[in-house]
């Protein structure tokens, strides 16, 4: 790390500490050379690949824009959103991977969505499960159904994919 004021090619750290959400760490630093302090942000970078294979750094923004769409005549607040933003990042990064396709972005929305909202998830998911028939709309809200119904008997998600029909006669 080069000193901002003398250029120094190195520095030691004097203290470090987590920021509040946890995905940054900010270090102080003291250059050997001139003895001045300053203060780095570290991050690690996370990449999204688009259809056209440009890649670009991910942004909560975008995501927040994209589902402000669906949720459009909803009683969602931009407070909602950007928890929803950043329950995507993180589950983003607990993958593991540095980068990621745009496609699996609009998937990794749908789950925190369908908690928040569910018309926006309909709307949301049409998109980017290629829904082209009423059959799909009509699959996705019997999926929503049947969670719901799952979820009032203490049935988990996965029992209602697994066996819909099986958690209905119950």
């Amino acid at each position: 790390m080069y000193c901002p004021f003398c250029r120094h090619p190195d520095s030691r750290v004097v203290d470090s500490r987590i920021a509040d959400d946890g995905s940054t760490i900010r270090r102080r630093r003291q250059c050997p050379e001139c003895g001045r302090r300053f203060s780095t942000l570290e991050t690690t970078s996370l990449s999204v690949t688009k259809r056209s294979g440009v890649s670009e750094p991910f942004s909560r923004s975008k995501v927040v824009n994209g589902v402000r769409k669906a949720c459009q005549g909803r009683p969602v607040t931009e407070d909602d959103l950007a928890v929803l933003a950043q329950e995507v990042e993180e589950v983003i990064r607990s993958s593991g991977a540095a980068e990621i396709e745009a496609h699996e972005v609009g998937l990794a929305i749908l789950s925190p969505l369908q908690k928040l909202d569910q018309i926006a998830y309909l709307r949301f998911a049409s998109v980017y499960q290629a829904f082209d028939s009423l059959e799909d709309f009509e699959t996705a809200i019997d999926l929503l159904r049947h969670e719901k119904d799952a979820r009032l008997a203490g049935h988990t998600k996965a029992d209602v994919k697994a066996d819909p029909k099986a958690v209905d006669a119950k």
